[in-house]
């Protein structure tokens, strides 16, 4: 067990001194449950409790309970929060709560993400006591923690939230994932009113790269958020979304993107645009996002197969070495070509136009340019 860093040689309690820490972003990722019983948690979910608007109140109030951490927790420090999220799940008697706080600043956001579960479960508690006076409020725990100088940490991976705090926010030796995600951010596929033609392209892409795709999930464009940080706390390898990056107003897949980033890749995202551009003029109005989270590479494809055959043809240069890199691999090395007076520039061009007008065959084939 390593030293506790909130006492002095001499054991007097102290705030440690992070001024000396360099800024990161960090996220934070907490959970807990209230139990109760079957009744109230169809009470809640029914918004039937005299009490009404219980969710939505809990949901506040953990946001705030994570905003005043540092009055409630005499040696936490005053952290600028960039994020909270509050999300809600049912079992048959029992209402679970997660937290997801980011930051982007000297010292961790672990106590905030605790905070936000205390306090909404406190407050869904007060909402129900009236119908269940012995609801129970337990199993807070921290869950993740991403950023600074030790990386990922994981309850899962550790075993224990007890594990040496020394060792336990470091990266495991486990064989990388293999799983993946696709994300299809489309309201009227999600409604059934039209059809995902882009989902299941992607993800026999990802299974013919010997990875795990499961079937895409289609949701709508207001809940690519809650989709995204869900998919990220799976943890899988990668998650490629498709949909929703242009500038329509529902258009929020990068707002979304950027809030569950440990690290952005603009040169992923670039050369996607760029790919797409060189046949499809609008491809610039692309706002898509690459990067990684955790050790989750994810990144932005554009909404139609046109769009996605580009970034797929992209990627398939880049996605083996992007996940030897984030699973801790050394950098490859460059391949070593030789130079035949043949070989000019031509030779390279002839690919790139090649790629291009596959894709463009694609943008015909199905309806024409690709939405962003």
């Amino acid at each position: 067990m390593s030293e506790l860093t909130h006492l002095d040689d001499d054991g007097r309690a102290r705030m440690v001194d992070v001024g000396g820490k360099p800024v990161t972003r960090r996220v934070a990722i907490a959970e807990g449950r209230l139990d109760t019983t079957a009744e109230v948690v169809g009470l809640v979910r029914s918004d039937g409790l005299k009490k009404a608007d219980v969710l939505p109140t809990a949901r506040i109030a953990g946001i705030q309970g994570a905003k005043r951490t540092s009055e409630l927790i005499p040696l936490a420090h005053i952290v600028p929060l960039d994020a909270v999220s509050i999300d809600f799940g049912f079992d048959d008697a029992a209402i679970t709560i997660r937290a997801t706080v980011s930051t982007t600043a000297r010292t961790g956001i672990e106590m905030e993400a605790l905070t936000a579960v205390a306090v909404a479960g406190l407050t869904l508690h007060d909402m129900v006591k009236a119908v269940d006076p012995a609801a129970s409020l337990g199993g807070i725990r921290l869950v993740e923690k991403r950023g600074g100088k030790r990386g990922v940490w994981r309850a899962d991976d550790a075993g224990t939230i007890g594990a040496d705090a020394a060792h336990a926010d470091e990266p495991t030796d486990a064989a990388p994932s293999r799983r993946a995600v696709v994300l299809v951010s489309s309201t009227r596929a999600a409604a059934g009113t039209a059809d995902d033609t882009t989902g299941p392209v992607i993800a026999a892409w990802l299974a013919e790269r010997g990875l795990e795709p499961g079937a895409p999930r289609v949701v709508a464009d207001a809940d690519l958020s809650d989709a995204l940080r869900q998919a990220v706390a799976e943890s899988p390898a990668v998650i490629l979304t498709t949909g929703g990056t242009g500038v329509n107003p529902s258009d929020r897949t990068p707002e979304a993107t950027r809030a569950v980033l440990d690290q952005e890749l603009p040169g992923v995202a670039e050369a996607i645009r760029a790919a797409g551009r060189s046949a499809t003029p609008t491809a610039a109005l692309s706002r898509a996002l690459a990067g990684v989270a955790g050790r989750t590479v994810v990144v932005n494809l554009p909404g139609s197969r046109g769009g996605v055959h580009d970034g797929l043809a992209v990627l398939a240069d880049l996605l083996p070495h992007l996940l030897d890199q984030v699973a801790g691999g050394d950098h490859a090395p460059r391949p070593r070509h030789p130079r035949h007076p043949e070989d000019g520039p031509g030779h390279a061009a002839h690919g790139v136009a090649a790629g291009t007008a596959s894709g463009e065959a694609d943008r015909l084939e199905h309806g024409g340019a690709p939405h962003a």
